[in-house]
């Protein structure tokens, strides 16, 4: 029986891969430092994964920024507005695109806006959306995953190559042309994806692994045709190397008669999110194919149930005979943080977790329990027991007061119409007003003030007068430039969840349980171990200092229930809406307070509500509904003249339109800038009825965008929303970004904003 990982973290178990790419973007260190770092990388990586006695380990999974970018890169999808930028590159793997394309980018006579990014699946994790026209041509430029092949080949490592199968690719893109067809993509694609794999059959690869998570989704029958298709060709021209193809985050379903009859040695199930489908898949699976069994939760920090693992596994021995199964975790290892061997958490709490390389491990200790050894079945036993009888994780008032909840508390005391009025008369703010989504740029120094405090070197009194100093700082600068509702900035916060986890009952951190959210963006979610409340107010103190500040509305800024429960590590001991009710009634705790102290205006952040949805849509009302409650109840509680806003970023909406309404915020802000502005064409369609922020500019990029850019998209924004209802806002908090380029681009902001005040009062 062989064991089989999906992918590993690629950023370091100390984020080095994150400080190489900002090392390198700065111009502090060369190219070859940088290709230094990752080679590093991949060495320790193939090496713990050899050293655990993996099997089947995992190459090209390692990427610079994305995956899908490189897969862009390597088939030559690169957007047209890149083109002349790719020309007058030497190499088919130019840094300069490879990282212009996910960055944006602005100098040597260029200004190219990257390319769009949104949430990979259902994960809190950002890939780059590839983007297909008429013109599109294939051409293997740059054959990154063989280059890494024989890179461990000459470590001495067999490694198995990963690539993002060719439906998955093309599905997963927009398509830029209303007359080109996936099918027509695919015919182009399909002769250079063969090159590819023909190359590492050639360089003596035993397996292939094919990532196709487009298989777990609802298809239509042309989708379903482009599988078999596609597979049919691949397979009529390889002779020696086997294909595992792969699917992850859910199940099979309707696809299961698809995916078992594909012309592939061997399938990966997904068990964790989907145990359920192994029976149906036993029931018809053909005798040839391989099955590799996703028992071991690769999105998740608890310590896997072996008898449960043990149940699953057994049982397909049993239908197909161990010589024809692999034991795997359920999907690609990049969703978890390195090694808890890292962490300095209490014994109790790191008898209940696995990071990474514990994972990988637990693969390990499967295969010997399988092989006779009892004693790692029996420790595992003793974890599961302990962390289910634990006192820490139940607390009866919790409990008591979600089961008092009842409809009303989920509702404001009035329509919008009279709150618009009520909000109108107290705030007083012109047509289009300016805001910012939140965070200002965080800065080495402010950073290195949170890590001084928590590390003794300075007193808690004088960092919060240098944080005053900061928040002092960002108020004048918005006074400067005329924003009408200002923010604090958020100096004193380390991530948008982790720093109201801290703060809350029900939660614990890690010191180096980092993961990647996208490019060199790295989070370390909290984990939610119990029973969620807030023990005092979290953020009162500087709202209301920043306030004092100023004669304009100040933002109290939260990060709404659903997002805090998305982007925690969340137990996995009761439904995951309890969880969410628990986390808004102490959010709800917090927004009355802010309300109490003069904020007359708070934003309750939910850019995590559609990531959230199930894949299945078939699955969507029953999420929607304790979503969309889990957030009214945070809120619901505030007077009408108080202005309650909602931020989400990288979010189709068109689907899910009624629930976004339904949430009943007042203000919704939006990532509209690298779409421009197709995602209002939703709002406009449904006739959404409260105000909209679409962001005017993209703050993942490093470029500064014109007062003419903005303008323009303004004037979109106007042709489909009332004037009344539109806000101008950057597309997300500025907290990665620079303060020159943050200072320029907002002071653009605003004065786009006030030319189409002047154009809009005096229409042509």
């Amino acid at each position: 029986m062989k064991t089989n990982v999906p992918g590993y973290p690629r950023i370091g178990s100390n984020r080095e891969l994150k400080k190489a790419n900002e090392a390198y973007w700065a111009g502090k260190i060369s190219l070859e430092k940088l290709q230094m770092t990752a080679r590093q990388l991949r060495r320790q990586n193939w090496e713990t994964l050899r050293d655990a006695g993996i099997d089947l380990i995992p190459s090209n999974d390692f990427s610079y920024y994305d995956q899908v970018l490189d897969l862009c890169i390597m088939m030559n999808a690169i957007p047209s507005r890149f083109q002349p930028l790719q020309a007058s590159q030497a190499a088919g793997n130019s840094p300069e695109l490879y990282f212009g394309m996910a960055r944006g980018y602005q100098k040597n006579g260029f200004d190219l806006t990257a390319m769009e990014m949104t949430k990979w699946f259902d994960t809190n994790y950002h890939y780059l959306v590839p983007e297909f026209d008429s013109t599109q041509q294939f051409a293997l430029t740059y054959n990154k995953a063989l280059e890494e092949f024989e890179e461990a080949k000459a470590l001495g490592i067999h490694t198995k190559p990963v690539i993002i199968g060719p439906v998955s690719f093309l599905l997963s893109g927009k398509i830029k042309d209303d007359q080109l067809q996936v099918a027509d993509l695919l015919d182009r694609l399909l002769p250079v994806y063969i090159t590819l794999l023909q190359s590492l059959e050639q360089a003596g690869a035993t397996w292939i692994q094919i990532d196709e998570p487009m298989l777990v989704m609802d298809l239509t029958p042309e989708q379903q045709a482009l599988f078999q298709y596609a597979y049919n060709k691949i397979a009529a021209v390889l002779s020696s190397v086997k294909l595992l193809l792969t699917t992850y985050f859910g199940g099979l379903q309707d696809n299961t008669a698809l995916a078992l009859n594909l012309p592939v040695q061997a399938l990966h199930i997904d068990l964790v999110r989907a145990p359920a489908q192994l029976e149906v898949v036993l029931n018809t699976i053909p005798k040839h194919l391989q099955l590799s069994l996703g028992v071991v939760n690769g999105r998740n920090i608890w310590k896997n149930n072996y008898e449960n693992s043990l149940a699953l596994i057994q049982r397909a021995v049993q239908v197909i005979g161990e010589q024809n199964v692999m034991i795997a975790s359920s999907c690609s290892l990049l969703h978890a943080p390195y090694d808890l061997d890292l962490e300095e958490l209490t014994p109790q709490f790191k008898n209940w977790m696995a990071f990474a390389k514990q994972k990988v491990y637990e693969l390990a200790d499967l295969k010997k329990i399988l092989a006779g050894d009892v004693e790692v079945l029996h420790k595992n036993k003793a974890a599961m027991l302990d962390r289910a009888t634990a006192d820490i994780i139940h607390n009866p008032a919790v409990r008591a007061r979600l089961a008092a909840l009842t409809a009303g508390d989920a509702n404001r005391k009035s329509t919008f119409a009279i709150r618009q009025q009520a909000q109108e008369a107290v705030l007083k703010l012109p047509l289009f007003p300016t805001t910012t989504i939140g965070s200002f740029p965080q800065t080495a120094e402010i950073r290195q003030l949170r890590a001084d405090v928590k590390k003794g070197v300075i007193t808690q009194e004088a960092y919060e007068v240098s944080i005053r100093k900061a928040i002092s700082e960002s108020v004048q600068l918005q006074e400067s430039l005329h924003i009408d509702v200002l923010v604090h900035g958020e100096f004193e916060r380390n991530d948008m969840v982790e720093y109201f986890g801290e703060q809350l009952e029900g939660f614990v951190f890690t010191k180096n349980g980092w993961v990647q959210s996208y490019g060199s963006r790295c989070v370390k979610p909290p984990v939610i171990y119990g029973d969620v409340s807030r023990p005092a107010p979290m953020t009162v103190a500087w709202s209301s200092y920043a306030q004092s500040l100023t004669r304009k509305p100040m933002k109290g800024m939260l990060t709404g229930p659903v997002t805090i429960l998305q982007w925690s590590f969340v137990r996995d001991d009761q439904p995951r809406a309890d969880t969410a009710l628990q986390i808004a009634l102490a959010i709800r705790d917090e927004v009355l307070d802010l309300e109490k102290a003069g904020i007359r205006v708070i934003q309750v952040d939910e850019p995590a509500i559609r990531e959230g949805l199930p894949l299945r849509r078939a699955d969507w009302p029953a999420y929607l509904e304790w979503a969309v409650r889990a957030f009214r109840v945070a809120v619901a509680g505030v007077e009408d003249a108080t202005q309650i806003h909602t931020h989400m970023c990288y979010s189709e909406f068109n689907d899910i339109m009624e629930s976004i309404a339904a949430m009943d915020a007042d203000v919704i802000t939006i990532e509209t800038s690298r779409s421009q502005m197709e995602l209002l064409e939703v709002f406009s369609t449904f006739r959404y009825p409260y105000e909209i922020g679409p962001g005017v500019y993209d703050i993942h990029s490093p470029r500064v965008p014109t007062v003419e850019e903005m303008k323009v998209l303004l004037e979109k924004a106007v042709q489909l929303l009332p004037a009344r209802n539109i806000w101008v806002n950057p597309d997300c908090g500025l907290k990665t970004r620079k303060w020159p380029e943050t200072e320029q681009a907002l002071r653009n902001m605003v004065t786009a904003a006030a030319l189409l005040r002047v154009a809009v009062a005096q229409p042509a």
